[in-house]
């Protein structure tokens, strides 16, 4: 059974248990479509930071309860993830330049960098819908689950808002610059089967069989060579950005750096032995 972890008291809006080496993440204001707050914002980062940083964890999995997987950013509070707010009386506050895009820079961002810098290989489960930042949240993952319910929106050209949470970055890379425009431009909603289809999701399931399939993937990348996981998805996360010699430079130096890994030992030890390794993620 999962065992829940010490801080779901304090914040259980954000749940969060480890089970079998695998961190699970649940968005739990399923009434406000898992809209994230700043405080909820900062626990995700807390909790995929601590993930990196703990052995015990070998995979995570992020998903919500409800129709919705995340709404974006909760509107309803004064500035909320560096949005345009406005004070707790609905009127617009005073704003100096610059003040927007440190609050964007110091709140969305911070939370789509942390998963894209989670040394543990992350999983979106994703429920229902993912809008604005909520969609950025899920593309920022390794993998991405979909329940056939599921839709993504780029909700923020409705809203009259630019794209954030590093939405700009995220969907040319996997869709193609046109595709992007596309669906930034126009807002549409985007079902899951669509969406799998452009590339932006791994599968598509039926949404009974979601959570069995999020933990599936979870528990078969927790068995494997944790280390080498996390530098092969460095690798390939630096790869969209750098030329070929600096690409072929960082897999030597990833070669050199996992080489030292008991993990490695252990693979070519089995490979020899003719038998299945048992990783332990050092």
């Amino acid at each position: 059974m999962m065992s829940p972890s010490p801080e779901d008291s304090l914040d259980s809006v954000v749940r969060h248990a480890t089970d079998n080496g695998v961190s699970w993440i649940t968005l739990n204001r399923p009434a406000a479509l898992n809209a994230l707050t700043p405080d909820q914002r900062e626990r995700l980062i807390s909790l995929l930071d601590g993930a990196s940083a703990d052995p015990a964890v070998r995979a995570v999995v992020l998903t919500a309860t409800g129709k919705g997987f995340c709404a974006g950013a909760d509107l309803r509070g004064p500035s909320a993830n560096g949005r345009p707010g406005g004070t707790a009386n609905g009127q617009r506050g005073e704003r100096i330049p610059g003040d927007v895009a440190r609050l964007v820079q110091a709140g969305a961002q911070r939370l789509i960098a942390a998963v894209l810098d989670c040394e543990k290989p992350v999983i979106a489960a994703v429920n229902g819908t993912a809008a604005g930042l909520g969609a950025h949240l899920a593309l920022a993952c390794d993998l991405v689950l979909a329940a056939e319910s599921a839709t993504f929106i780029e909700v923020f050209i409705r809203r009259g808002l630019v794209p954030d949470g590093g939405g700009a970055y995220l969907l040319p890379r996997l869709t193609g610059p046109q595709r992007a425009k596309e669906l930034m431009f126009f807002g549409d909603a985007l079902p899951a089967a669509a969406a799998e289809r452009l590339g932006l999701v791994n599968r598509v399931v039926p949404d009974a069989e979601l959570a069995a399939a999020a933990r599936s993937w979870a528990e078969r990348l927790a068995t494997g060579p944790t280390r080498a996981i996390a530098l092969t998805k460095a690798l390939v996360n630096a790869s969209l950005e750098s030329g070929r010699a600096a690409s072929f430079a960082a897999e030597a130096t990833a070669q050199e750096i996992n080489m030292s890994t008991a993990d490695a030992d252990e693979g070519i030890r089995a490979f020899t032995e003719r038998r299945s390794p048992a990783y332990r993620g050092r």
